[in-house]
């Protein structure tokens, strides 16, 4: 696209940016007395739409087809955004490789219009024909295969292609032409190895295990990270104070779920000036960027109300808001 076509898609984004939810907003909905008032509250707002159930998983759905239409109807090259479905892709890849190892089939477990399809997956790992995925993922499901038909250990098996999802976004990032894509991958793999280093440091897990867990980033070395993070709490908590991370530290002396809301809040604080770039792809990845965090918040609240959380719980989860 030229300069001029991303001139109007940012601004036709920019109008969108409008309707997003403020953390006011956030707080409004936090603030009503249960589950029925919430979907009420989101109706009113206009999410959701026509013969959409009354139902927050519904509406949810029916908001991330909303963006992605908007993001299809803006831009031509949608291999731009491929990078954001990579969670869905690989996780659909873990789904398939269980199901062939183990011969149990889970209803409802694969996402839906990835590309690859999670079909084409199944079929590629059912017949172990590696090669005809994406490079970026068949060595991982090749080695996550061979891994758990040998092993048993469902666990290895998570961890072979969870790196291999974080290295792929990271190699979307360092490939990319686009500042903001770059920017989102950096902050995206710091945040998550910090969460594996520290999920690890409080299983116990071995360096060994720790530094094959971890995907490679400018912003942390791997190596301090998984020795630190093998070392105890006290080493881990030392290291990321000295790093542009520190805040992560912070954020676990509170609580897990604050540690969780400050690692995806870095990716946010990433996209957001991007508000103040008219000339390039970067308002239209920070946007979808900005919703499925909306979306993601959303859920928490829902899910909170719905089960009895106290709202002071339920606020802590509560990620910040991209306006």
């Amino acid at each position: 696209m030229s300069d001029m076509d991303y001139v109007y898609a940012v601004a036709r984004i920019r109008s969108k940016e409008l309707s997003l939810f403020s953390d006011a907003v956030m707080e409004q909905l936090l603030a009503r007395p249960d589950y029925e008032a919430c979907v009420s509250f989101l109706l009113e707002k206009g999410w959701g739409g026509a013969g959409t159930p009354r139902d927050g998983e519904a509406i949810l759905a029916k908001e991330r087809e909303k963006t992605w239409a908007d993001i299809r109807e803006l831009t031509p090259d949608m291999s731009v955004f491929q990078f954001l479905d990579y969670a869905n892709v690989f996780h659909n890849l873990k789904a398939a490789v269980k199901e062939v190892c183990t011969g149990t089939k889970v209803e409802h477990i694969y996402y839906k219009d990835t590309k690859p399809s999670a079909e084409e997956i199944l079929a590629a790992v059912r017949e172990k024909d590696f090669d005809a995925l994406p490079g970026y993922m068949a060595e991982a499901a090749r080695e996550a295969f061979q891994t758990l038909l040998h092993t048993k250990d469902g666990q290895l098996c998570d961890m072979i292609v969870d790196r291999a999802a974080l290295e792929a976004v990271y190699e979307a990032g360092q490939k990319s032409k686009a500042p903001v894509i770059r920017d989102y991958a950096e902050a995206f793999v710091a945040s998550a190895d910090i969460r594996i280093a520290t999920r690890c440091q409080k299983t116990g897990k071995s360096e060994s295990f720790i530094r094959r867990a971890l995907a490679p980033c400018a912003a942390l070395s791997v190596e301090e990270l998984a020795r630190v993070a093998a070392a105890g709490e006290q080493e881990l908590t030392a290291y990321l104070k000295s790093t542009a991370y520190a805040g992560a530290a912070d954020a676990l002396n509170v609580s897990q779920s604050e540690f969780d809301r400050w690692c995806d809040n870095q990716v946010i604080e990433a996209m957001k000036p991007q508000k103040y770039n008219p000339f390039s792809v970067g308002p239209l990845v920070a946007y979808a960027l900005a919703r499925e965090n909306e979306i993601k918040t959303v859920r928490i609240i829902l899910s909170g109300k719905r089960t009895g959380m106290p709202e002071a719980s339920i606020r802590e989860r509560v990620r910040e808001m991209y306006v």
